[in-house]
């Protein structure tokens, strides 16, 4: 977290049991799934890259960020595609220390206050002020997210 330190973050990496999901991982560390942030690499269609910031109990919104963007085409890249853009593992990534520092667009549902983000590793997570991630990452703040959808039932 040395490009954290050098944002003048101060950011508390804790350790915590692998999780199957972003509710399990909530649950091992004691707060809700929309503390958590998702940090998603998402593929511009001019090839390049940025990092869409969406609380836990959120999906991105693609028509509200593709509007945001005025481009008609936007997507998430293969794993190994956003391992190569950033340096993380998809479920650990993080705007911060990324290898390539992409524009951040973060929701503007991320509640103020202490919020969970990747810590780049498997088995951590990152806790900081999300008002001061924000503003340290430059980020554009928006309406990017809906709801997270409802589970399916098995019948």
């Amino acid at each position: 977290m040395n490009d954290a330190s050098a944002r003048g973050l101060d950011v508390e990496v804790v350790s915590r049991p692998p999780a199957g999901s972003l509710a399990e991982a909530a649950g091992l560390l004691g707060i809700q799934p929309r503390e958590i942030i998702k940090s998603l690499v998402v593929k511009h269609k001019d090839g390049s890259f940025f990092f869409a910031l969406v609380p836990g109990d959120r999906v991105i919104s693609w028509p509200k960020l593709r509007s945001l963007l005025g481009v008609n085409k936007l997507s998430l890249p293969h794993s190994d595609v956003a391992f190569a853009a950033t340096g993380y593992e998809r479920g650990t990534i993080t705007p911060l220390g990324s290898r390539t520092p992409w524009p951040v667009y973060a929701d503007f549902g991320i509640e103020p206050g202490r919020i969970c983000i990747g810590a780049g590793a498997h088995g951590h997570s990152a806790f900081v002020d999300s008002t001061d991630l924000i503003g340290a990452l430059d980020a554009t703040v928006a309406d990017i997210s809906d709801p997270e959808p409802p589970p399916q039932s098995s019948s």
